[in-house]
């Protein structure tokens, strides 16, 4: 898969604005769960604890930590598709932006709704974005790169990645709580669910792409957001 492709058919024009609205609302319900204060998902754990290290905004921790994880393709030989480059960058810029409008919410009754609008949010914009078919995003690729060449399960290749993901983030004081634990439980029956909602019909001359960043979740739940 090249970056081009699937760039063609009656859809394309549906297909590219569900893309970059669910990039752009993941990376807003990213940043409403940094704003919870309850826990984020597992790769965001580690971008906040490198920000918080590093001194930069987790949304550029984000885009930079996808251009690596997309580095890390070359070896494991796979293709970048448009949303796998697109998810580098608009995720970021979206959740910092988000950051910049939305303010911390102190006690409970502000931080539940925030944690539980987040994590529906997210489901939207996996549905959106997965249904979108231009391609994985970077981490998901990572995945089923190692899934491809090693022999072993997406869920046990998952698992790893993201024990190793999460522990270095909290190591480096990245938010771990009960969110992380209930976007791990919600978010496979929320993608699955807005998969369906957000589908594009696929003509019968279109090739289909390769599983988003996500889409595995659907097919195999692990404890990510998926």
């Amino acid at each position: 898969m090249s970056i081009t492709s699937g760039l063609r058919g009656r859809h394309l024009a549906r297909r590219l604005v569900q893309l970059y609205v669910g990039l752009t609302l993941y990376g807003a319900s990213s940043a409403l769960l940094v704003r919870s204060g309850l826990g984020l998902e597992p790769w965001n754990v580690l971008h906040q604890g490198l920000a918080e290290k590093t001194g930069l905004t987790i949304g550029v921790v984000s885009i930079i930590v996808g251009a690596v994880v997309l580095l890390l393709w070359l070896p494991i030989r796979q293709r970048p598709g448009l949303g796998t480059v697109s998810n580098v960058f608009v995720i970021g810029l979206a959740m910092d932006g988000t950051l910049a409008l939305v303010p911390d919410v102190h006690g409970l009754v502000g931080q539940v709704p925030l944690l539980v609008l987040g994590i529906v949010l997210n489901g939207v914009a996996t549905g959106l974005y997965i249904a979108a078919r231009f391609g994985p995003g970077p981490r998901d690729g990572l995945m089923t790169g190692l899934h491809r060449l090693t022999g072993r399960s997406i869920r046990l290749v998952r698992t790893a990645i993201e024990v190793v993901v999460v522990a270095t983030g909290f190591l480096l004081g990245g938010s771990v709580g009960i969110g992380t634990v209930l976007y791990a439980l919600a978010i496979g029956p929320l993608a699955q669910f807005f998969l369906r909602w957000f589908a594009v019909p696929e003509q019968a001359s279109e090739t289909a792409a390769p599983t988003p960043e996500r889409a595995s979740e659907t097919a195999a739940p692990t404890p990510e957001p998926a």
